[in-house]
């Protein structure tokens, strides 16, 4: 149904494109919606933010320890913050070595492993000097493991969002390197979500054997996200016309290059939302109860999208400027990150900085 008009339509990647023809957001809840037990029977309240944190450089990745503490990516700079469940100083704890940033490349998506109290790992997506990869390591670590590699990097679309699954297998969304192409191909993991083992190899129970593809047809994915009831979704820059939220499963077709939005085409899966280009350029996605939330990069808004029905509704626009990243917390709050030191945003005083919402 449609629920909100869009404006013009501009390239997700360049804020200098020309605009392109109108048109309307439009939203169909999942088959399988959200369940509202859980933490969701108490939600964010997103009218009481606290600043957690000023002054970061380009924050990317957003991962959470068993203690509450988050740790942040700094894109640009390699380096990863530590900071307490409660806010406080940011504290360098690692520098990710060989990151080549650039562009939309450099260090992004960190992950923590289900089983961080026994084993201390920790995963991060970066640009190398040859391609995009994936390692593993601790804090206590002078140079980590690499475990995925061969992603075709590029000055845009690099991907780069990782998280592990209720299955506790990792998974990965890629970009097409700006090759539209590699997305149809089965055999080439860019324009893909991956879907992996802990120690970087294909996850049993993939939809081919031997494959770590999970699915396909992707332009750019940064942002993964599950409900209560395992529902994956995926949030997906367009290029000149829509920008997607999509119902993942395992072996389905996304559309890309064939397809920018919702299609009716048989062969590929349609987005339960799809936004205008200068609405969204959505980044990162988190699920609390039977909400998600959508951080915006052009649109500079935080989305909810209520998952048993309803309107999406855009908060925050304007106020904030780029919204990267959104993560929950294991208390329940909801962690917002800025975008503004970028190169594409307009950064005032105290950008970078991480919003923490609490728990209503």
């Amino acid at each position: 149904m449609s629920v909100v008009a869009g404006a013009a339509l501009l390239t997700a990647c360049s804020p200098d494109s020309d605009a392109s023809p109108r048109g309307e957001a439009t939203f169909a809840p999942p088959s399988s919606a959200a369940s509202p037990a859980g933490p969701g029977k108490t939600k964010p309240d997103l009218t009481a933010p606290q600043t957690i944190a000023t002054g970061l450089d380009v924050p990317w990745g957003m991962a959470f320890l068993p203690d509450g503490s988050a740790l942040i990516a700094e894109r640009d700079r390699a380096d990863i913050l530590r900071i307490p469940a409660g806010g406080g100083d940011p504290a360098k704890v690692y520098q990710v070595p060989g990151v080549d940033a650039g562009g939309e490349g450099g260090l992004l998506g960190l992950a923590v492993d289900p089983d961080y109290d026994q084993n201390r790992f920790l995963y991060a997506y970066y640009t190398a000097p040859d391609d995009n990869r994936i390692v593993r390591f601790t804090l206590s670590d002078r140079q980590p493991e690499v475990i995925f590699d061969g992603i075709d990097k590029a000055g845009i679309h690099n991907g780069g969002r990782i998280a592990f699954g209720p299955d506790k297998m990792l998974y990965a969304g890629t970009g097409d390197a700006s090759n539209g192409g590699e997305s149809q191909d089965p055999d080439d993991v860019n324009g893909k979500i991956l879907r992996l083992t802990r120690d970087g190899k294909p996850a049993p129970g993939n939809p081919r054997a031997g494959s770590p593809v999970w699915s396909m047809g992707h332009r750019n994915v940064q942002g993964l996200a599950w409900d209560a009831k395992g529902t994956m979704y995926g949030i997906e820059f367009g290029q000149n016309t829509w920008d997607e939220v999509n119902v993942i499963k395992p072996g389905k077709n996304y559309g890309w290059p064939e397809v920018e939005g919702k299609a009716n085409d048989s062969r590929f899966e349609n987005p339960i939302v799809q936004w205008g280009t200068d609405e969204a350029s959505p980044s990162g996605a988190a699920v609390a109860g039977d909400t998600l939330y959508v951080a915006a990069l052009r649109g500079e808004r935080l989305w909810t999208v209520p998952l048993n029905g309803g309107a999406p509704k855009a908060e925050f626009t304007g106020k904030y400027g780029r919204l990267r990243t959104v993560e929950v917390a294991p208390d329940g709050a909801l962690w917002l990150s800025t975008s503004n030191q970028d190169g594409r945003g307009d950064p005032s005083d105290g950008d970078d900085r991480i919003l923490r919402f609490p728990v209503a």
